[in-house]
């Protein structure tokens, strides 16, 4: 979730014939004894607990199937894209793996379809839009692990010290309280189109607009809902309700800027309630919905996944066995939780829909809008946002802006 595997670089990882240096996995049986299975297992850091919830979940795991076991390597995501190239090109890669992309993997025909590695009722409990969106043509090759999704956070100090009842609904309302914030001393709005998550905050405004970045088959950014969004963000900018240099602030910094109480609104992620709890207790915040043009419900929906790779094709029921108890009620539901993130199946959902801190999100994800990430052009179109978007917060027209990411988009397709 932090960071994207480019599955542009796939092509190059299926041509190349490096061998793999005297690391990580060992060959298909591992250390198993006679008549074990040994599942390599890689995952990324998403947090300081991570690699400790694995194990805890392997040993449980390993207990309740004796002729199994798992062996697990985590990597930081700085590190993880590396590595997966290294097994690859080595042809040792991992049976089953954690990471955001899986579409090139699935092209390069490594992958087992979902249905070839689960029960019939764990695959019909991811959510319907998720399930949706690991898939390409109609088969479904990822396994949503975790999700994300945005909303406003508000600062509810400063709204109550500019006259504000209510968060906004509407760009118009939201550009008013904006004003109001910024005018008591504090920037009301902020805007990261930096290149850390540029693509994130320039989609909401896309998608906000009635646009968004396209479909499986066609990327559209180059449109008039688009331009009204980016329109729309650079009128922030120019109005001076955002914080200063908005086209070359990242995220992560912007977000802790408003856990310290100075910045009036943000689109932020359910960890940022993690991250207040543990920086800024005592910030008075609320959380609502993304505003919209029109006010329609909406929200940015980024997903991370697991992938079984075929391999020698010998581990299939295991790695069945360990993705089915992976995903049950008494598992899951506590990982994804401890992670911070959101649960992207139908019974994680009703076990958490009690927990205040992640009910506001759950209630986002049945609108939630996805990144066009089974399109071969997508990396290529977000790389394209991250390096161009924050031209129009320094006074390039928008209309160019857009015109010069379509024709990288188009030159990728």
């Amino acid at each position: 979730m932090k960071k994207s595997l480019r599955t542009g670089a796939l092509a190059s990882i299926a041509a190349a014939g490096m061998l793999l240096s005297a690391c990580g996995f060992g060959g298909s049986g591992g250390n198993a004894g006679a008549g074990e299975s040994t599942i390599n297992l890689l995952v990324p850091s998403y947090a300081d607990g991570t690699k400790g919830r694995w194990e805890g979940i392997i040993k449980d795991f390993e207990a309740k199937n004796p002729g199994t076991k798992v062996n697990l390597e985590v990597q930081s995501w700085d590190n993880i894209n590396d590595v997966v190239k290294t097994k690859i090109q080595g042809k040792q890669a991992p049976d089953i793996l954690n990471i955001d992309a899986f579409a090139g993997f699935a092209k390069d025909q490594l992958l087992y379809p979902a249905k070839d590695v689960l029960s019939e009722s764990t695959a019909k409990d991811f959510q319907d839009k998720f399930a949706q969106n690991a898939s390409i043509d109609g088969t479904q090759y990822g396994l949503p692990i975790l999700a994300s999704a945005r909303a406003l956070f508000y600062n509810k100090d400063l709204f109550a010290k500019a006259g504000i009842s209510a968060p906004p609904k509407t760009w118009a309302e939201l550009e008013a309280d904006a004003k109001k914030i910024t005018d008591t001393g504090t920037p009301g709005y902020g805007l990261p189109l930096g290149a850390e998550e540029a693509q994130a905050e320039t989609g909401i405004w896309f998608y906000g607009a009635g646009g968004g970045y396209g479909d499986a088959k066609k990327i559209t950014v180059n449109t008039p809902e688009n331009l009204e969004g980016a329109n729309f963000m650079k009128k922030l900018v120019d109005e001076k309700v955002t914080q200063a240099n908005a086209g070359a602030t990242n995220r992560t910094p912007l977000i802790n800027v408003f856990i310290q109480g100075q910045l009036g609104m943000i689109e932020a992620l359910p960890p940022t309630v993690g991250q207040i709890k543990e920086k800024n207790p005592a910030l008075k915040y609320g959380v609502a919905p993304i505003p919209t043009k029109d006010g329609s419900p909406f929200t940015l929906g980024v997903a991370d996944h697991l992938m079984a790779f075929k391999n020698d094709g010998k581990k299939q029921d295991a790695i069945k066995k360990f993705l089915d108890y992976f995903y049950s009620t008494d598992v899951y539901p506590k990982w994804v939780a401890a992670e911070g993130f959101l649960p992207t199946t139908k019974s994680g959902a009703e076990k958490l829909a009690s927990d205040p801190d992640t009910k506001p999100f759950l209630d986002l994800l049945p609108n939630a809008r996805f990144y066009p990430s089974t399109n071969k052009a997508w990396t290529a179109t977000q790389g394209a946002v991250k390096s161009l978007i924050g031209q129009i917060a320094q006074g390039t027209d928008p209309a160019a802006v857009l015109k010069d990411i379509q024709t990288k988009a188009d030159a990728a397709s």
